[in-house]
């Protein structure tokens, strides 16, 4: 294990023992199985004329500032199956190695990045994307991957691949990964990254229509006041 993964690791020491299921863990009930996609396809169609005009308008400003407007990053999904998730466009191009150089040239960036896998002051950052990010708008397009599938409405942070090993719990594996999930609406800006498979837990265990309607309308209060990441 890197020496940056030891950080991260020692830091969800706290959680490594939240999730006590194995990742072969199934849904029981209608809602958890059939229910949730049904309930995922109606929210995608219903939104899709409100969604669909936002993003033709964000991918032609920020077209006209000459940002590439999409991108599609690897993510880890339900069984551990790494899917294309799709967003809009809020980091530079060569955000690794910009990440890279400010975290050498920062001792107390690394650490808040190995504690939490994200910068309250990213350089990363395009302008305007700031805004993107602490009103969601940047997710909007993986309502395209809820349509086809590969993630939920609501479910856990949907977690990159090189991040697996970091993550103290399985129960990540037996969800589709949400746009919105309890972690969002919960301590967003200041959770470890390790905190996120305890909010995971508790979603599974509480997992329910009612459940996820009320997250929905938590994200909506998340996104009015501004508190995104």
């Amino acid at each position: 294990m890197t020496s940056h993964s030891k950080d991260v690791a020692d830091a969800g020491a706290g959680y490594s023992s939240i999730s006590v299921m194995p990742t072969s863990v199934q849904y029981s009930g209608f809602y958890r199985g059939a229910g949730k996609r049904i309930f995922d396809i109606a929210f995608t169609l219903l939104a899709a004329p409100f969604v669909v005009p936002m993003i033709a308008l964000l991918a032609v400003f920020l077209a006209l500032q000459g940002v590439t407007p999409f991108y599609r990053q690897e993510r880890v999904g339900k069984n551990g199956k790494i899917f294309k998730m799709l967003k809009i466009r809020t980091m530079v191009h060569d955000a690794d190695a910009v990440l890279q150089k400010y975290l050498d040239a920062n001792p107390e960036a690394r650490e808040e990045w190995n504690r939490n896998q994200k910068l309250r002051n990213d350089p990363r950052i395009i302008k305007f994307g700031t805004f993107l990010r602490k009103t969601s708008m940047d997710e909007l397009p993986q309502f395209w991957n809820v349509l086809v599938g590969e993630m939920s409405m609501i479910g856990p942070r949907p977690m990159m691949v090189n991040q697996q090993d970091l993550y103290p719990g399985e129960l990540y594996y037996s969800m589709l990964p949400g746009i919105t999930g309890q972690w969002q609406v919960s301590k967003r800006n200041n959770s470890s990254f390790a905190e996120r498979a305890q909010h995971d837990a508790e979603y599974w265990k509480g997992m329910s229509l009612s459940s996820d309607l009320s997250i929905l309308v938590q994200t909506v209060s998340v996104v009015l006041r501004g508190t995104g990441c």
